[in-house]
C-alpha cells in the first residue's frame, strides 16, 4: 500500500520533475508526498584549501549560514507553489487532510535518503546524471541503505494523464526482479494495462514468465507478455517498452553489487544512463 513518498530535494534544478511525478502518484493512492530538503552544512560551503584566520572563517560562516537560510526560503516558496499547481493540498490546509509536506534536514543527500526513506513506501529521485557525478549516492542509499522501491524521473519529464497507467515489468526471474514485482503491486494494479518484457540471459530456478503471469492473475491483474530477442537486455527493455507504449518500466535493480556494476558495467546502470522514461526499481 502506498501512503507515504519521500521527495528529497536539493537545488540540482529537479524539484519540478519529481514533485509532479509524486503528485501524480499520490493522486492516483491517495498518498502523502513527504518533502525533504537536504540543507547543506555551512562548513561545507566554505573554500577548501584556503588558510583563513579566525575572524574570515567566522564571518564567511555567517554568511554561508544566511545563503542557505536565503535557498531555503526561496526553494519553499516554490515547492508550495508547485504543490498547488499539481494538486496537492498543503499541510496547512483547513480544507482537508494534508498530503503533503515540508521539512528541511541539514547533511548530506544520501544520509537523509537513508534516514528518512525507511519508513517510506517509495522514494522518488531524478535520473543520476553520471558526467556530473549527481545521485549515485543517494540511489544507492535508497535501495541499498533505506531498502525502498525507487521511483528514478528523467530529464525535465513531466507526467501526463497516461503516467502509470500502462506498466511495462522487465521479468528474468531474480531475486531483484521478484521485489521489484512485489513492491510495484499497488501501482500495477492501479494500472489500466500491464506488459510482462521478458528476453535475454534468465536467472536458472528462477520463476518463469507464464508463474509471473499466475502470480498477477490470483491479484486480479491481467499481464500481456511480449518476449524479445537478442543478447543487449537494456535496449531491448526500453525499446520493446516504448514499442508496446508503456509510460512506467518495473525492474529489478543491481543483481550484482553497486560497485561491481560501477566498475565494469551492468544492466542496471545502462538502462537507467539511456531511459527517457520513469522507471521503478528495487533491489
Amino acid at each position: 500500500m502506498i501512503k507515504s513518498i519521500l521527495v528529497p530535494v536539493r537545488g540540482d534544478g529537479m524539484v519540478a520533475t519529481v514533485l509532479a511525478h509524486s503528485a501524480a502518484l499520490a493522486k492516483q493512492h491517495e498518498a502523502q508526498v513527504n518533502v525533504v530538503h537536504c540543507r547543506a552544512q555551512a562548513k561545507d560551503l566554505m573554500p577548501q584549501g584556503i588558510p583563513l584566520n579566525e575572524f574570515a572563517r567566522k564571518v564567511m560562516m555567517e554568511q554561508a549560514g544566511e545563503l542557505a537560510n536565503r535557498q531555503e526560503h526561496h526553494l519553499r516558496g516554490i515547492l508550495h507553489k508547485l504543490a498547488g499547481e499539481y494538486g496537492l493540498k498543503d499541510e496547512g490546509d483547513a480544507e482537508g487532510p494534508a498530503n503533503c509536506t515540508f521539512a528541511e534536514v541539514q547533511g548530506r543527500m544520501a544520509d537523509v535518503v537513508k534516514h528518512s526513506g525507511r519508513l517510506a513506501d517509495l522514494i522518488v529521485l531524478p535520473k543520476p546524471q553520471r558526467e556530473r557525478n549527481l545521485g549515485q549516492s543517494s540511489l544507492k542509499a535508497a535501495l541499498y541503505g533505506a531498502g525502498r522501491p525507487v521511483l528514478i524521473c528523467p530529464g525535465q519529464l513531466q507526467p501526463d494523464d497516461s503516467f502509470a497507467q500502462h506498466v511495462a515489468v522487465g521479468w528474468n526471474g531474480s531475486l531483484p526482479a521478484a521485489r521489484a514485482v512485489a513492491s510495484s503491486l499497488d501501482i500495477v494494479h492501479a494500472a489500466k494495462k500491464v506488459s510482462i518484457l521478458t528476453g535475454g540471459k534468465l536467472q536458472s530456478h528462477g520463476p518463469t514468465v507464464d508463474e509471473l503471469v499466475d502470480y498477477y492473475a490470483l491479484r486480479g491483474i491481467t499481464a500481456d507478455v511480449v518476449r524479445f530477442d537478442g543478447k543487449d537486455a537494456p535496449t531491448e527493455l526500453l525499446n520493446n517498452s516504448k514499442t508496446v507504449g508503456a509510460s512506467l518500466l518495473v525492474i529489478g535493480a543491481y543483481s550484482h553489487s553497486h560497485e561491481t556494476e560501477m566498475l565494469f558495467g551492468g544492466n542496471t546502470g545502462r538502462i537507467i544512463d539511456k531511459t527517457e522514461m520513469p522507471i521503478l526499481m528495487a533491489h
